[in-house]
């Protein structure tokens, strides 16, 4: 870059770098908020840790303690809609107020992502584990919160752009 010249901020670049970065993955709720971390070179996401929300209100500490441990490139945060594509009851706004202090907080690019039937999915996926004998105790909703992220930074990656061959 240029002598003089800074980069552009990341909340305004508009599509995401394919080259390897670290992205987290953000499953708001009132109760909790699942975390996942994914690399975009590797296309894989892993469930981390689920951080207790007060009625709706984070623990940024918390939060401020996996994104600083992390120091990801990316963040995308899940938004919850109906099956008819509407808000989810108050639910969508405070999700969305919650990427948007994301952004605010820690400078970086936030993807609003949605979210819909994550938590369901990572329901299932949890419960075959456990009949299955791969997961040894019985499902948690702090489980299904992290899975659920997992979930949801597994289709971001997906629809990213393919990388080109060197």
């Amino acid at each position: 870059m240029p002598e003089g010249r800074e980069p552009p901020h990341p909340s305004r670049m508009s599509a995401p770098s394919t080259s390897a970065r670290t992205v987290l993955s953000f499953d708001y709720g009132l109760r909790r908020i699942g975390v996942a971390v994914g690399n975009t070179l590797t296309g894989t996401a892993e469930a981390l840790e689920t951080v207790p929300a007060a009625m709706g209100t984070p623990d940024w500490g918390a939060i401020d303690r996996v994104v600083a441990a992390w120091r990801p490139a990316a963040i995308v945060a899940g938004v919850p809609y109906n099956m008819a594509g509407r808000e989810a009851a108050g639910l969508t706004t405070a999700a969305l107020r919650f990427a948007d202090e994301l952004v605010a907080r820690y400078g970086i690019e936030v993807y609003r992502v949605d979210e819909r039937l994550t938590s369901r999915e990572a329901e299932d996926s949890l419960r075959e584990r456990r009949r299955s004998g791969a997961k040894a105790k019985r499902v948690r909703r702090g489980d299904v919160d992290r899975e659920a992220a997992r979930i949801l930074l597994l289709q971001w990656l997906r629809a990213l752009p393919a990388q080109p061959d060197p």
